[in-house]
């Protein structure tokens, strides 16, 4: 009796599988013609709707490659992995307040960061970041950062910056005189305060004569760590074994480049412009004396944005507990100079 029914519910349960299969069967057959009597004569192309249905027939119904005309199965295959792909997609969707957005400004914030400080990591921005009372996550900061391949080399106003103390400039420039003759003057300039200290005149420059100049410039053990120049061909053999021996490091601008050497350049432009522009020079003795009366007035009294508005040789501010202002030409009458003195 028990095994007579166990027979008849293994053959009603078989009977059952056989009609859901060919139910199954029947459905994938009348899709594929209707696929095909909507587009004769062409490719057919399936909808989503079509996709869709193949990727849930296959997994109900185990037999469905045996139904299947129009594709492959593999194409099936893949177009259930795309809507798994996309269910996901749908069920992992912000649903709640979630992780608090980053505002833009702090966005903005982070990415300057990153890039005024190519070494700093995460650790130090988000550091920073609390410092100044902005409330995000560390592992927000690591995202909105800017990758950058490799740290790079400090630039060249950093550099400047870095060894200011250590710094002088050197550079040539000309000058016409009442007969049409050339002379050359030469430069030291020291990058802490802006002082000139040395300069000389002449017609005919040699390296060796520029040699000299550096050595009349840095007596006894005063001479800096840097030199700045650009790669004219006056520098020659001479000049470098003196810069050499005295221990200096040579830093040559890049070619065609006056802008890596910014200090002597708006110097010799601010010669120029002050004064070398209103006068007619006669001689080298008349060049070097004028040169002596602007440096005078360049050092101890004109002030310097650089600066903080105060002049190379520092001047002490006079209070108009003082006196009263007076005026006194300096450089020939070209420029003035102001001071108070009691009446």
């Amino acid at each position: 009796m028990r095994s007579a029914l166990i027979s008849l519910l293994i053959g009603l349960s078989a009977s059952l599988r056989s009609r859901a299969e060919l139910q199954a069967e029947i459905a994938a057959l009348h899709h594929q013609l209707r696929i095909l009597r909507q587009r004769s004569g062409a490719r057919p192309r399936l909808r989503p709707s079509d996709r869709i249905f193949w990727a849930w027939l296959s997994r109900l119904w185990s037999g469905w490659r045996r139904a299947l005309v129009i594709v492959k199965p593999e194409t099936v295959l893949a177009w259930h992995r795309r809507d798994f792909q996309l269910y996901w997609r749908w069920k992992s969707r912000n649903r709640g307040p979630g992780r608090p957005k980053v505002s833009r400004e702090v966005r903005a914030l982070i990415r300057k960061m990153c890039l005024s400080n190519p070494r700093w990591g995460a650790p130090s921005i988000h550091g920073e970041l609390l410092k100044l009372g902005i409330d995000v996550g560390e592992t927000s900061v690591a995202f909105y950062m800017v990758r950058g391949r490799k740290p790079p080399s400090q630039t060249w106003r950093t550099f400047l910056d870095n060894h200011l103390h250590q710094i002088v400039a050197v550079d040539f420039f000309v000058v016409p005189t009442l007969t049409f003759r050339v002379l050359f003057v030469f430069v030291v300039l020291a990058h802490d305060r802006r002082r000139i200290l040395h300069f000389n005149v002449t017609s005919h420059p040699t390296a060796e004569w520029t040699a000299q100049q550096i050595r009349e410039a840095f007596p006894w053990e005063t001479a800096p760590r840097f030199l700045l120049r650009d790669r004219d061909g006056i520098y020659g053999r001479a000049f470098r074994a003196c810069v050499k021996t005295m221990g200096v490091e040579e830093v040559k601008t890049a070619p065609r480049s006056p802008w890596q050497n910014p200090f002597a350049e708006r110097l010799i432009g601010s010669i120029r412009r002050e004064c070398l522009d209103h006068v007619i020079v006669c001689n080298e003795r008349s060049l070097k004396r004028i040169l002596r009366s602007y440096v005078d007035y360049y050092h101890n009294f004109r002030t310097h944005l650089s600066l903080d508005k105060d002049a190379p040789t520092p001047r002490d501010v006079q209070p108009p507990e003082l006196g009263r202002v007076i005026e006194m030409p300096v450089v020939g009458g070209l420029h003035h100079r102001y001071l108070r003195k009691a009446a």
